[in-house]
């Protein structure tokens, strides 16, 4: 097999059952630290060899769909699991932690429970499932964030296997119609979301670790702002916008949330970074949790020529941007240090990750 090409997708027999043939892998390196920018890429590269169903989610994993592939490599999802995780330890000095599901939410939740570098499955089995989910809180399920979960406990709907058991109106009346029907269907392990293939290397980021836990809101949106100023600067030089911002923040148990925001239109431009960077993380309703990093990654580039443009009359919006292209000017001549956002100082410097082409 040509290496960096997966194998073609071979059919399931017509009325095979269905296998548990999803997989979540999180990487990080061999000391613990997340992987960087181009070592991603790599091993984006690496699970293209088994299927071509990848779909990246920076800046450290990814959902991989192998079902078509399993008779292929006459193996099951977890030997092909095995297969991943060796290869990446070996050629790439990775660790992979591996859920192996029948869909994105029960791979998702398997690799949440799983051991750094270990490989955990849940079978595709209605008892099973329930057994797996029952115990688990709300926040447990993705997509459900820590306002959703607060209003499921005020009614006592305090663990998944309760939320299963509450008629789908009691849901609907609770969080509306469209979010109390999804979230039914995922406390009962139901994730109709396919994995869709997508492209890692149309996007840059970049992650600030505070020193400790931090608690402090002020600290984290300070944050933000310089990574979102950073990413801005980046792809100005870069002649790139992006059409949507990632937020990834990552607790004190190292696990994380993911939430990403499609920008109004395509931009560079510092301070809609910001914006989008501070609805984020204002919508996660983030009170007491202990967040060791937070990480912002522009998505889905394009080149800043070929985007339309958003005219406006507010001659307040062309002096931001003409402040924006002096600030440019002399970070390109005197280093990208000698400007910074006021409202940023008093923080570290944020670490970066290479831009992707």
């Amino acid at each position: 097999m040509t290496p960096g090409v997966g194998p073609a997708v071979l059919p399931e027999p017509p009325g095979a059952p269905r296998l548990p043939g999803v997989l979540h892998v999180r990487f990080a390196s061999a000391d613990g630290t997340p992987v960087g920018a181009g070592q991603f890429e790599q091993l984006l590269r690496l699970l293209a060899q088994f299927t071509p169903t990848v779909e990246a989610l920076p800046p450290d994993a990814a959902l991989v769909d192998v079902r078509g592939a399993l008779r292929y490599f006459d193996r099951d999802a977890e030997g092909i699991a095995e297969l991943i995780r060796l290869r990446a330890l070996v050629w790439h000095g990775v660790r992979c932690t591996i859920g192996v599901g029948a869909n994105p939410l029960l791979a998702r939740m398997a690799a949440q429970g799983a051991a750094p570098g270990e490989t955990r499955a849940v079978p595709d089995d209605a008892e099973a499932v329930a057994a797996f989910l029952d115990r688990r809180p709300p926040s447990a399920l993705h997509g459900v964030g820590p306002a959703t979960a607060r209003a499921l406990s005020a009614y006592g709907l305090d663990s998944i296997g309760r939320v299963a058991a509450a008629p789908p109106a009691t849901l609907q009346r609770i969080l509306g119609a469209k979010t109390g029907r999804v979230v039914h269907e995922r406390a009962r392990g139901i994730d109709p979301t396919p994995v869709a293939p997508n492209a890692a290397a149309r996007s840059m980021g970049a992650e600030h670790r505070f020193a400790h836990d931090e608690l402090d809101p002020v600290r984290r949106r300070r944050a933000l702002l310089s990574l979102a100023d950073g990413l801005g600067a980046r792809m100005r030089a870069s002649g790139q916008v992006a059409r949507a911002l990632t937020l990834t923040v990552r607790y004190a148990d190292r696990s994380t949330t993911t939430r990403t925001r499609r920008l109004d239109g395509p931009t560079a431009h510092g301070p809609a970074l910001t914006e989008a960077a501070y609805a984020l993380h204002a919508a996660l309703g983030l009170q007491r949790a202990r967040v060791r990093s937070v990480a912002l990654r522009a998505e889905d580039l394009c080149r800043a020529e070929l985007a339309a443009r958003q005219l406006t009359f507010d001659p307040s919006d062309d002096k931001a941007h003409r402040i924006e292209a002096a600030v440019d000017r002399a970070r390109a001549r005197f280093g990208a240090a000698v400007v910074r956002p006021a409202a940023a100082l008093g923080g570290s410097s944020p670490r970066r990750d290479r831009p992707q082409p």
